[in-house]
């Protein structure tokens, strides 16, 4: 037990990092009305959650070197812990967002390259790559427990007592931390200002402008911001690809950076050089993709769930439930794989399977939730992602030696939470400007009188909210219409919204069968069993 008491306070850290986003999921309707705030808020609060950890993960990666990882973990953990207090006791949004989208993910920049160092720093060998698969395995449970452990709570008591709990757990981290080994000590460098600013401003712009989108469009303008009465949309170009535009050259700027850095013997935020790794730079890949399309699913299906079937929170945890078992289960028969099978080809058997269960999920989706074929597809989604959790994080850190891990691990932690930014971000924007063409072609293709077509058209201009379908009919007899016509409303709106999640998901299709390109660097060979040969060799 004694072996396995690090992974098991890593892993603890791990499981509260993950549960988070899980959690407020699985909570978005019943924490919009508790905040008298709108889906659209949320999927702000939750990109932001993630792209507050990417554009501060390696800066947290530094820090790890500079403090020691040990030290940069229990830092990370009380930042954390101090977070989700305050997320607990948010009165609104702002405060939420402070709490929770800014505090705890400055809190996760220190801790989870720290995990994934000191992981590095205490075991060896097979049990290195164990260790890094309980820790997936981990990931899985905290998935497979969110949405459980979010719906009973936040239906039965209160979403907040969710956050209460992680600080408890956090400061159980924190007292057990004595039994980490931090092996590698402490680099004494200076942290260059500019790469930390360019790094973290070349990715706002480039999401932020991702989350607009469905509000400003992605190259026409749509409903561009108004500044004294003007529109902003520089040469009639949607800021959307303006944002996009200047976060690309700043992160260019960054990468140029970082080279003059090494070139005149100072200390980068991140040695560029690594991305010539084949294997790193596939495993990276491969691993931001798998967040982008875990996060567009944990942030559209609650959506459908919730707001299209009209099921609480606990239901919704219920059936995303399948998803989560098969994660964990696919994650262990992963790593029983490893011994046998390439990383390769346990990676693209899991990409596979993910595409297989998108396209089935694409038919579960109906008015009435075929809910047998809806169970496989979540099944089938969380063994392929079980399966890539398995792999990608031993990959990625077999790739160099033990004084560069902390450096991939915040490598990691970009990929992981950049992959999530965007993955909310884009199929999020894609739901809603989905959502509000279709219900806009709607409306004007019915049978409805033409000025009740009209006004609809006007009150809807700036977009469409994402609210529960069987609300319509009364926010349509509110504005006035007649009971019919507001139940054909609510009937344009509940098969807009099907038609916008069908879209979305086809959106998570193109992504899976895009990362299968990005594994041609994964290793070809079993990774335990040539660690095991250079052992051999070098023992003779």
């Amino acid at each position: 037990m004694r072996k396995w008491s690090v992974v098991i306070v890593l892993g603890s850290a791990q499981f509260v990092m993950v549960l988070d986003g899980t959690v407020m999921n699985v909570s978005i309707s019943t924490v919009v009305a508790d905040l008298h705030t709108t889906v659209a808020a949320m999927q702000a609060a939750i990109t932001f959650y993630t792209l507050t950890m990417a554009a501060f993960m390696l800066l947290g990666a530094k820090l790890g070197d500079v403090w020691g990882r040990r030290r940069a973990f229990v830092i990370g953990s009380c930042v954390y812990a101090l977070g989700s207090l305050l997320t607990a006791v948010s009165p609104n949004i702002e405060t939420l967002f402070l709490g929770w989208s800014v505090i705890e993910g400055l809190g996760a920049v220190l801790v989870i390259p720290a995990i994934a160092a000191l992981i590095a720093d205490n075991y060896r060998g097979h049990d290195r790559i164990t260790a890094y698969a309980i820790i997936g395995a981990v990931s899985g449970a905290a998935v497979a427990a969110g949405p459980l452990i979010g719906g009973y709570v936040t239906t039965y008591l209160d979403w907040r007592y969710v956050f209460v709990s992680e600080v408890v757990i956090m400061a159980i981290v924190v007292l057990f931390s004595r039994v980490v080994r931090d092996a590698t000590g402490r680099t004494k460098s200076r942290i260059d200002l500019w790469s930390v600013l360019l790094s973290a401003f070349g990715l706002v712009f480039v999401v932020y402008g991702m989350l607009q989108s469905k509000t400003w469009g992605w190259l026409i303008p749509l409903h561009s911001p108004v500044i004294g009465g003007v529109p902003i949309n520089p040469f009639g170009i949607s800021l959307t690809a303006w944002f996009m535009l200047i976060g690309g050259v700043l992160l260019f700027l960054f990468a140029r950076r970082q080279r003059k850095l090494a070139d005149s013997g100072r200390s980068p935020l991140v040695h560029i050089e690594m991305f010539g790794i084949r294997q790193l730079r596939s495993g990276l890949s491969v691993l931001g993709a798998q967040y982008a399309v875990t996060a567009g699913l944990f942030f559209m299906v609650p959506v459908y769930l919730q707001m299209t079937l009209g099921l609480d929170a606990l239901s919704t945890g219920l059936k995303i439930f399948p998803l989560s078992i098969a994660l964990i289960l696919f994650s262990v028969l992963g790593t029983m794989l490893s011994r046998f099978w390439s990383p390769r080809r346990i990676v693209r058997v899991g990409q596979v399977i993910l595409v297989v269960s998108s396209l089935i999920l694409l038919g579960a989706v109906t008015a009435d939730l075929r809910s047998w074929l809806f169970g496989i597809g979540m099944f089938l989604a969380g063994g392929a992602l079980g399966l890539l959790a398995s792999q990608l994080g031993n990959v990625n850190m077999s790739s160099v030696g033990e004084k560069q891990s902390s450096e991939v691990g915040g490598l990691q932690g970009v990929f992981q939470n950049l992959g999530s930014s965007l993955g909310t971000a884009l199929i999020g924007s894609i739901l809603i400007g989905a959502l509000a063409t279709s219900f806009a072609s709607g409306v004007s293709s019915s049978s409805l009188p033409d000025s009740v077509q009209s006004t609809v058209q006007e009150r809807t201009n700036g977009g469409v909210d994402i609210v529960p379908a069987d609300s319509v009919q009364k926010i349509g007899e509110d504005a006035g219409l007649s009971e019919s016509d507001a139940k054909t409303l609510e009937s344009i709106y509940r098969e807009s919204q099907l038609s916008s999640l069908r879209i979305s998901i086809f959106g998570l299709i193109v992504i899976s069968v895009g990362s299968l390109a990005l594994s041609r660097g994964i290793p070809t060979q079993v990774l335990g069993r040539k660690r095991e040969e250079e052992t051999e060799k070098t023992v003779s």
